[in-house]
């Protein structure tokens, strides 16, 4: 099964992102998995080395999908 990783940091664009793409997916076929950067900090590592420059962003087999402009992972980081 697919794994999906949705990355956000709780903004309304971001929020918007992630009920209206999240219902697209078969959860038959994919796993998704929801991380607001702003409360899991010790995961914007992982959202780096996996290529997210800015949220809303999807991760999908190893393919990061930036979804409109919600903030910079860099504004993220400084929070």
């Amino acid at each position: 099964m697919t794994k999906a990783v949705f990355y956000h940091a709780g903004r309304p664009i971001c929020v918007n992102a992630e009920q209206m793409l999240l219902g697209y997916l078969d959860p038959s076929k994919v796993t998704t998995e929801v991380v607001h950067l702003g409360e899991a900090r010790e995961r914007i590592a992982e959202a780096e080395v996996a290529g997210v420059q800015s949220v809303p962003a999807l991760l999908l087999d190893g393919n990061v999908f930036h979804i409109n402009y919600g903030a910079s992972l860099e504004a993220v980081k400084n929070g």
